[in-house]
């Protein structure tokens, strides 16, 4: 009875438990993917236009990115408290909302509506900190993996919660919004006590590569059956029965990954204990190493690299290794007077004055905030070149995102293993797909739809993966919470800059030119005149690739610049991830 109890308690205090359930809660917190399906369901209950509906949907963007409080308060809130209250704004920003719809409640002027949509979209803010601040601290050695999958899991939640709707069979559109307030409100209390620290660094062995393995083949056979099953149900009618099937083996495939906590803890550790304290040794060194260098009178090398003077190199080979010893010497004392060096905890304030931030910041920025703008206006760039239903192109965005997400963490964390090389070289390679991607967008070649959206959807998903994962290392993990979400504002600053600015103004323009043109062969033409439907009032739509054209080429001339700042970034951090990774590989 008490190895049994043993067993038990080993269980709950397992790291891969931990981030089974942080992929779960994940797996609920990228409701703001599903604001499509959501839309018409709030422009024809309240009668809004599409331009009101956009200002709701600008309102969720920001919701879905502005997380200065869930950053603020993960330093001292435990993850259990953060869940909660992610919880709580749920339920009360999407439960009013699904009031107002049906009518239970009075109807709310736009902007208090807007307010609606920032507080219940704002709970995924409080998710993801939640579960990166904990997964990084357990997983400290697989940074990338670990963002990369938890960060993929959040793609999900439109594909789960439709296939939910569609098993219940309910006439009433409005029942998906109460799905959203309820759904991720009950996971998170369910798992709230789950996600927490466990010293996971302790509990490394060394066969666990193969756990990722099977997390990454799980991944990959999700992104498969997700693909099939919206393929299959949208050109074939199926049964009742069989949607219930679909959508149990989702279900399963979701929950199988519990596998892996049960195995850890069944199974005998190391024959050899010294090894597996040696192994937990380095594994600590290394968590410190990368978390805490104060007690070190080492510089990293890239600091002094980034402040000496442009004619240290030209001096004698004796004369520059004084000068970088006294330039050492510096950056010791101002260490001590609280300037930290890449590796160790920085504060938010103290990240703000660092140009390697700022550098990874803006190059998010131009990558993820084209790659957003592209996802919100997918529809209209595809109906534009003679696409009747567009809600194929984004479901498959939503799964090359994903994928894309898992991808770029693998990659990424490929490099700084096996090479010690910056992470960013990874991002340079997906911000180079996206520009391809969006050109191929501009041209509007036979095909390039769907290869644009594989490019797309692969390069900004692999953002999320490898920035988050990037800044832990170089920044430290104690107030990772608030910069990660300091670095989630460039999403809706990039999407309204790309978006609002440049491709909604340049898609109007050309749309009133074929409006005007038209209305000209109208009044030349007898016969086109009859035709009252060229005259009819409503929004204006434009047909052909000279509708996104400009904004795609401009779009991808951004990711351009973008992959050359990831460029700078890894020049300047070779160093860094060189002091990291080779300790660790000898």
């Amino acid at each position: 009875m008490g190895k049994v109890a043993e067993r038990l308690r080993a269980f709950s205090t397992n790291r891969w438990l931990v981030f089974v359930a942080a992929m779960w809660l994940q797996s609920m917190a990228g409701v703001g993917y599903l604001f499509g399906a959501i839309s018409p369901v709030i422009k024809a209950a309240l009668g809004y236009n599409q331009r009101q509906v956009a200002a709701l949907g600008v309102a969720k963007n920001l919701g879905d990115c502005v997380g200065f409080l869930a950053g603020a308060l993960s330093f001292a809130v435990p993850a259990w408290g953060l869940l909660l209250m992610g919880a709580a704004h749920s339920f009360l920003g999407y439960g009013w909302l699904w009031l107002v719809v049906t009518r239970q409640a009075p109807a709310l002027p736009l902007w208090m509506m807007c307010v609606l949509l920032f507080v219940g979209t704002n709970y995924s803010t409080y998710f993801n900190t939640a579960s990166l601040v904990t997964c990084i601290q357990n997983f400290p050695k697989s940074r990338g993996p670990t963002v990369g999958i938890l960060k993929a899991f959040s793609g999900l939640t439109s594909a789960i919660l439709t296939q939910i709707y569609a098993v219940m069979h309910t006439p009433d559109h409005a029942t998906l919004i109460f799905m959203v307030a309820v759904g991720p409100a009950l996971v998170a209390i369910g798992l709230m006590f789950v996600i927490r620290p466990v010293g996971g660094h302790e509990q490394a062995r060394p066969s666990e590569n193969n756990y990722f393995m099977f997390i990454y083949s799980t991944c990959l056979l999700l992104a498969s059956y997700l693909v099939g099953v919206m393929l299959v149900q949208d050109f074939v009618q199926l049964s009742d029965r069989v949607v219930v099937l679909l959508t149990v083996i989702l279900f399963i495939l979701l929950v199988s990954p519990i596998v892996i906590p049960v195995t850890f803890t069944l199974s005998p550790k190391p024959e050899h204990p010294v090894e597996e304290a040696l192994l937990s040794e380095t594994l600590i060194t290394e968590a410190s190493s990368l978390q805490d260098k104060e007690d070190q009178a080492e510089v990293i090398l890239s600091e002094v690299e980034e402040e000496k003077p442009e004619d240290i190199d030209s001096l004698p080979a004796s004369d520059s290794r004084k000068r970088i010893a006294e330039l050492q010497a510096k950056l010791v004392q101002a260490a001590a007077r609280g300037k930290p060096h890449q590796g160790e905890n920085f504060t938010l304030m103290q990240a703000l004055r660092n140009t390697d931030f700022w550098l990874i910041w803006l190059s998010l920025l131009l990558g993820a905030g084209s790659g957003l703008a592209v996802m919100d206006n997918l529809g209209q760039m595809s109906q534009a070149v003679g696409f009747k239903d567009a809600h194929i192109f984004v479901s498959l965005m939503s799964i090359w995102n994903f994928l894309g997400r898992v991808g770029g963490g693998y990659l990424s964390e490929i490099i700084v293993r096996e090479h010690t090389y910056p992470r960013h070289i990874a991002l340079t390679i997906a911000q180079t797909l996206m520009a391809a991607g969006l050109f191929l967008f501009a041209m509007a070649w036979p095909g390039t739809m769907y290869i644009g959206t594989f490019l797309v959807g692969l390069g900004y998903g692999a953002h999320w993966a490898i920035v988050p994962a990037a800044v832990s290392e170089l920044f430290g993990i104690k107030h990772f919470g608030a910069m990660y979400n300091f670095l989630t504002i460039a999403n809706p600053t990039g999407s309204l800059i790309f978006s609002g600015l440049i491709f909604s103004n340049l898609y109007d323009y050309e749309a009133e030119k074929q409006a005007h043109k038209r209305q000209i062969s109208a009044l030349l033409s007898p016969q086109l005149l009859h035709n009252r439907s060229l005259l009819a009032e409503g929004p204006l739509k434009c047909e052909g690739t000279s509708c996104f054209f400009v904004s795609s080429l401009t779009m991808s001339v951004f990711c351009i610049m973008g992959a050359g700042l990831s460029l700078i970034v890894v020049h300047r951090t070779k160093r860094v991830y060189a002091q990291f990774y080779q300790s660790v590989n000898t």
